[in-house]
């Protein structure tokens, strides 16, 4: 009997299948896999059921129309699917990925329908919101994360906060895994970085931005974001992965109108495998879809995995044309003024560069280390050698000094 879910060949409108690529590895034969997959994803099950009718075969059956080497496509039905992330991912990334027979499963890319795209409200700010909001028109912002990530009070988190924005740092955030830890309790935190924000704006000219980590279970996530707001914050921070997809997109239909930053921890453990997991790009788009505004997507250099053709997918996913606003590509991890050139030749302008141990490392002390940041960017965007800037700028001279290699 022919399987309603191998369609080989067939042609597929974009515009009423959601199109997912998967790479596997399976015990047996391709079409055996493929066709496994497709069911287990969709309508099926290991056995026959009497309940099954024959018209939810004809409307519901996911379909492989590609197969290739270890890559297949696969084609599900548009009506499959509620506006919903988790219930998406429960379909196309759900009990596949432990079925016994296959070895490695990998989701690499999945192209949505426009219309369901447009039913999500995506960033409220994206990355001209984000440009508005901090009056910068072209480069690139420089932010930085709060170093130690944990042990500092509230006085030295906001006493940090300020020297890194007088020296030159557009952003401070905190870092993924500060939250409302007895040290350094959340609303002390947040009231106190915020007049530090206030006091640098006041003294740089310039406008400043925080992120603090509201990431907690969603009704506290709720008051932290209302907190945040009601002090005069204008972004809040969010683990996407921890907290989950039920709790992003959430927090996106919130009407708080701030920018939200999504900070991608715990990331490594579905996404580093290339053999078995899912991509990125695939998380980035749907972090985009609930209304994240600035996304971490990797760096290229710097200490964290990720080559260049993994982070440049996961910057597309972040900026590519689909009817929402762009997210704001974030670098981070293991960076320092040293990496801006060769980030800014790859990745263009569009792009939020953060240094932690880069910043606060620096043989001056923080706001040297913000200095060093804004010098590297000033540099790149004024067409002069790095090499040629360190002779009339000492806080990039002894950045580079201290770390090049």
């Amino acid at each position: 009997m022919k399987s309603i879910y191998l369609a080989l060949g067939s042609e597929i409108d974009p515009e009423k299948y959601l199109i997912c690529k998967f790479y596997f590895e399976s015990q047996l034969s391709d079409e055996e896999a493929a066709e496994s997959i497709a069911a287990e994803s969709s309508i099926g099950t290991w056995t026959d059921v009497q309940t099954m009718k024959e018209e939810i075969k004809n409307r519901l059956a996911a379909k492989v129309f590609k197969l290739e080497k270890n890559i297949m496509h696969i084609a599900y039905p548009l009506e499959m699917f509620e506006i919903s992330v988790p219930q998406l991912l429960a379909d196309i990334a759900g009990n596949i990925f432990g079925i016994k027979f296959v070895d490695n499963l990998r989701l690499l890319e999945v192209k949505f329908p426009s219309k369901y795209i447009k039913s999500f409200k995506g960033p409220r700010f994206g990355i001209e919101g984000v440009r508005k909001l901090l009056k910068i028109k072209e480069r690139p912002l420089v932010g930085t994360i709060i170093k130690p990530k944990i042990g500092l009070s509230a006085d030295e988190h906001a006493r940090v906060a300020y020297e890194a924005w007088v020296g030159g740092c557009d952003f401070v955030k905190d870092d993924e895994n500060l939250t409302n830890q007895g040290f350094n309790p959340f609303k002390e935190r947040v009231e106190k970085t915020l007049k530090s924000l206030d006091k640098a704006e006041t003294k740089t000219g310039e406008k400043k931005n925080y992120a603090p980590n509201i990431s907690a279970p969603y009704s506290e996530m709720i008051e932290r974001a209302q907190f945040v707001k009601d002090n005069g914050g204008k972004c809040i921070m969010i683990d996407i992965l921890t907290c989950g997809f039920s709790a992003l997109q959430s927090i996106g239909e919130e009407n708080f109108g701030m920018v939200i930053h999504g900070h991608r921890t715990m990331h490594g453990a579905i996404t580093r495998n290339e053999k078995h997991g899912i991509h990125m790009n695939v998380l980035a788009q749907l972090s985009r879809f609930c209304g994240i505004d600035q996304l971490h997507i990797g760096t290229i250099v710097g200490k964290m995995s990720g080559d260049k053709e993994e982070v440049l997918k996961n910057v597309e996913a972040c900026i590519y044309k689909c009817g929402l606003k762009s997210a704001f590509p974030v670098c981070s991890g293991g960076l320092y003024a040293g990496h801006i050139p060769p980030l800014m030749e790859i990745l263009g302008k569009n792009i939020i560069i953060q240094a932690g141990g880069g910043v606060h490392g620096h043989t001056k002390g923080t706001s040297a280390g913000a200095t060093s940041m804004r010098q590297a960017v000033d540099a790149v965007m004024d067409g002069i050698p790095i090499e040629e800037f360190i002779k009339t700028h000492e806080e990039l001279r002894l950045a580079l000094k201290k770390w090049k290699r």
